[in-house]
């Protein structure tokens, strides 16, 4: 067992990723991830680590290129506008299959919007925000621990599948403190190893990390096709999800992050008042567990989706479900929070409506 320490989210972030073996961060400041590079700063020269405050966040994502390239555990942190400026080294480095963590705890938007907690960078996580077909493994905790947890595990799953792991938080996340269990650091996975690395000649012919690919058009069509049978790896072995008391539930809500505890909240009042109600909860948001949310949506007769924003997760969520029941929807953009009151009353809402009358799928 570790000890337990109050941390802020964005400080739990940065020592698991250190208890990881990241050993450099680039960074540049903005709210609400500040805590962040500031950490960073502190404790990376402490166990031999890199720490650099880059001129924009242009430079560090591609200053996390070049770590990767060498070999190191290197990630770099914003929030949402800075996140819009890393974009094109995201997909150069998606392109080139190097391992990295970026995280983004959201804020309010578009434009520089406000500092209030947001979810609507999902489409921007899950799509892929940068140019080209490519895609991040997304990650969405609910939780200071399983921040700490989710950090440490996307290292190995940056390395073994080489390919950059975003994690999804937002500004309650990263600024709220909770205790948390400081783990030592254990591989999840048999790792390979880097035979990428620009690490020298040694005997052989040097070398080369890029994504620029100018032979015949066949050269980057094959590279694409490499990369489309990686992610349906993926898919096929990397899917979390947390289900909580959707087994006799006529209404599930489907929320991540922050959001899914305050609807975990909501559930227990509904069921305090008879009403029975469950909670489906995606920790990986891309590869998206969509068996599960299919299972659970052919069980129910109704899905409320909660997110704070005006409707990203949603789309993914009715993808899955191929529409075996019907879904409603609560949400805003700009800084908007859902509390348990908010939620419990849409679901009173949709009890009393002809749908829910119908009775269970």
């Amino acid at each position: 067992m570790g000890k337990k320490i109050l941390l802020k989210g964005n400080e739990v972030m940065s020592e698991a990723a250190i208890q990881a073996g990241c050993r450099f961060f680039a960074g540049y400041p903005i709210t609400p991830q500040n805590e962040v590079p500031e950490y960073m700063s502190r404790r990376m020269p402490q166990v031999g680590g890199v720490f650099v405050q880059a001129e924009s966040e242009i430079a560090a994502i591609n200053m996390v290129f070049g770590a990767s390239a060498a070999g190191a555990r290197c990630m770099t942190s914003s929030s949402s506008p800075g996140i819009s400026l890393k974009q094109e080294g995201i997909s150069y480095i998606a392109g080139a299959e190097l391992p990295c963590l970026i995280a983004n705890m959201q804020r309010g938007g578009p434009g520089l919007g406000n500092i209030r907690a947001s979810q609507a960078d999902y489409f921007q996580a899950v799509k892929g925000g940068g140019h080209g077909d490519y895609r991040l493994i997304v990650l969405a905790p609910a939780s200071t621990q399983e921040l700490y947890n989710l950090t440490m595990n996307a290292f190995d799953w940056a390395d073994y599948y080489r390919n950059p792991v975003l994690m999804l938080g937002d500004g309650i996340l990263g600024q709220m403190t909770e205790p948390v269990e400081i783990l030592p650091y254990e591989p999840i996975l048999d790792l390979p190893e880097k035979d990428f690395i620009l690490d020298g000649c040694k005997g052989r012919d040097p070398r080369v990390v890029k994504t620029l690919v100018l032979r015949p058009a066949e050269g980057l069509v094959d590279h694409n096709e490499h990369l489309q049978k990686k992610y349906r790896r993926i898919e096929s072995e990397l899917s979390l999800c947390d289900e909580y008391r959707v087994e006799d539930a006529d209404i599930v809500i489907a929320a991540y992050g922050i959001t899914s505890r305050i609807a975990k909240g909501a559930v227990r009042m509904a069921r305090e008042k008879g009403m029975k109600v469950g909670l489906i909860r995606p920790i990986t948001l891309w590869p998206f567990p969509k068996e599960s949310f299919k299972k659970v949506a052919y069980d129910t007769s109704q899905i409320l989706v909660v997110e704070m924003s005006h409707g990203q997760f949603i789309e993914d969520v009715k993808l899955a479900i191929e529409a075996a029941c019907p879904v409603e929807f609560l949400g805003k953009g700009g800084g908007w929070y859902p509390t348990e009151e908010i939620i419990l009353e849409k679901i009173e809402s949709m009890i009393t409506s002809p749908v829910a009358a119908k009775g269970r799928v």
